[in-house]
């Protein structure tokens, strides 16, 4: 219950801060460049706060569905307008003034990103060692000639602080299909660029296990295996194991470290398994069955249990990161900048059928993202709003009617044939509009679903 409260709390906050931000950018430019804005609603429907302030035109209202929001400008097209306030009507603006309105909502959420970006890497940011472990034989990355205890010192022109430096890196660079250098450091000190082939890198599905399919992985410190989180209603509660429980062994096979443990429950899915733990000092013996799940099209068993991390090991792997404003910066601009790309791709991918549709996302997906970031803390959560912002920025920008890029495609077309667009010629494209976006939404919704039954 309470996992459920905190994912629909985020998704609250975060809905609410980037379409509130993305309708100031419409209203705050429409009421510099002199357009009357009769309302700004944040959320849809039944208005369940509304109030004005003195000496100004606009209602401000807080609606009862917070899934977008708009902002009402005067306008011939919707209602009669005095002609005393033709001058203010949105339709009477010249042709950039009113783009430039339309441009503003995606533009605030670029900007919003950009600051977020830039206040984290200003407070800094933990990760850990780019520190390469095992490669596995004919992988890509054996291939190029890596080997366990590399450190990735750069990856194409952008030092790599941290393994997850070296994910988004390698992601952004590698996704576009070419040659891609990596620069690392050997265990006897000596330095040498790398080359990943990029007709390999074009092949792979993009999204969080890219470097694992190239045969990059994070070096492994051996770790004790005691259990740490276990989620309720999965295989390791309902066998009765609990958090602190130190595994021994399983059907008479000792364990030494998790990683040992972890392979032996992937290799028993659905079969029944004799544990021995121990806990407060005593010896328990239960039974575990691991539960089937599909990983890559192949069947691995799952228990629903995390590891607990000695803090020694995290304070050997962990590094710190950080900025100063300048620098910062720079490192924002340019991640929103890659970011847009990389979103770009991966949909430009998914419109080939060369990448998996479980890189869109529902309202149920973003929920669950934001709970899980949100349980991380404050700069994690921060992060994934600031991923999110690009996104809605880098959405309504595309060229669909209803979107604001639908917009800018009519008055890109209006640009060109001199005079707008009529209004059924409208008014059909707004149908169109509206049943891709149901039909998007619907398959989104589908994926997530899907997901969710596993």
């Amino acid at each position: 219950m309470l996992d459920l409260l905190l994912k629909l709390g985020a998704f609250l906050v975060a809905i609410l801060v980037l379409v509130t931000v993305h309708e100031f950018g419409h209203f705050w430019v429409a009421r510099r460049l002199g357009v009357k804005v009769l309302r700004f609603s944040i959320g849809f429907g039944r208005p369940l706060l509304s109030w004005r302030r003195r000496h100004d035109p606009t209602e401000y209202v807080l609606a009862a569905i917070p899934l977008g929001g708009y902002v009402k400008m005067l306008d011939e097209r919707e209602e009669p307008v005095p002609e005393a306030e033709l001058p203010l009507a949105f339709n009477r603006q010249r042709l950039w003034v009113r783009s430039a309105i339309v441009m503003a909502g995606p533009v605030f959420n670029f900007l919003l990103a950009f600051v977020l970006y830039w206040l984290l890497f200003m407070a800094g940011q933990s990760g850990l060692k780019p520190e390469i472990g095992e490669v596995p034989a004919q992988s890509i990355a054996a291939k190029a000639g890596f080997a366990a205890g590399d450190r990735v010192l750069q990856v194409g022109d952008r030092p790599t602080p941290t393994w997850s430096a070296v994910w988004f890196a390698t992601l952004s660079e590698g996704i576009g299909g070419e040659d891609l250098g990596i620069r690392v450091r050997r265990p006897d000190g000596s330095e040498q660029e790398l080359v990943l082939a990029g007709d390999l890198l074009a092949k792979l599905e993009p999204g969080q296990g890219f470097l694992e399919a190239i045969g990059l992985q994070r070096v492994a410190p051996a770790i004790p295996p005691v259990i740490g989180e276990v989620v309720p209603g999965q295989p390791a509660a309902e066998a009765g194991i609990e958090s602190g429980d130190r595994i021994l062994s399983i059907d008479g096979v000792e364990i030494d470290d998790w990683q040992q443990l972890v392979s032996l429950v992937q290799a028993h899915p659905d079969q029944r398994l004799g544990v021995e733990l121990e806990r407060d000092g005593e010896r328990v013996s239960l039974d575990l069955q691991p539960q089937a799940v599909e990983v890559d099209g192949e069947t691995s068993g799952r228990i629903g249990a995390g590891v607990q991390y000695p803090d020694a090991i995290w304070a050997e792997q962990e590094v710190w990161v950080r900025y100063g404003p300048l620098a910062a910066a720079f490192e924002a601009g340019r991640r929103v900048v890659d970011v847009s790309m990389l979103t770009l791709q991966i949909v430009g991918k998914m419109l080939v059928g060369t990448a998996s549709v479980e890189n869109i996302s529902s309202p149920i997906g973003i929920a669950d993202a934001a709970g899980e970031t949100a349980s991380y803390g404050l700069a994690a959560f921060v992060q994934f709003l600031a991923l999110l912002s690009v996104s809605l920025g880098l959405i309504n920008l595309f060229p669909i009617p209803v979107l604001d890029g639908g917009h800018l495609l009519y008055f890109a077309i209006e640009g060109v044939i001199g005079r707008p667009l009529s209004a059924a010629v409208q008014e059909k494209g707004q149908r169109i509009g509206i049943v891709l976006l149901i039909s998007l939404m619907t398959f989104a919704f589908y994926v997530d679903i899907a997901k969710l039954l596993g």
